[in-house]
């Protein structure tokens, strides 16, 4: 059984979060520079059985395409030609990196912690994706 990736993809940045085998617990995984995305999940997807990937659907509050959108789009059709073999779904990611920051507050992380360019907040922002996404089906 294949697990279940998520990609909140940024300018710079990309958080990836990923399933556990049983594909019910959503975890933070990863943060790479978006220009390596690609080299990251071919390398990932060597060593691990990856069966569907979701993506952040970036829209404005109104439901309309935001300037991220075409972006997610474009990866969603690179990914489709690359890896055929696993499934793609776009799911709603309005309100992620708010519910990233407060899951992070919550959890006790330092201000300096959050701030950090590392990443934290991607990856907890892609594992609410997925989780979003695990609560649907």
């Amino acid at each position: 059984m294949g697990r279940i990736l998520a990609i909140d993809l940024g300018t710079k940045r990309t958080g990836i979060a990923v399933t556990d085998t049983l594909k019910m617990v959503s975890n933070p995984l990863e943060t790479v520079e978006t220009t390596k995305l690609i080299d990251y999940l071919n390398a990932y997807f060597q060593k691990e059985d990856v069966e569907t990937i979701v993506l952040g659907y970036p829209k404005n509050l109104n439901g309309k395409a935001n300037d991220m959108t075409p972006r997610v789009i474009s990866l969603k059709d690179r990914l489709s030609k690359l890896f055929p073999e696993k499934k793609l779904v776009l799911v709603d990611e309005r309100f992620t990196s708010k519910m990233a920051m407060q899951s992070m507050i919550a959890m006790g992380s330092k201000k300096k912690d959050r701030k950090e360019k590392s990443g934290n907040l991607d990856k907890v922002s892609a594992a609410i994706i997925l989780q979003s996404y695990l609560e649907q089906t």
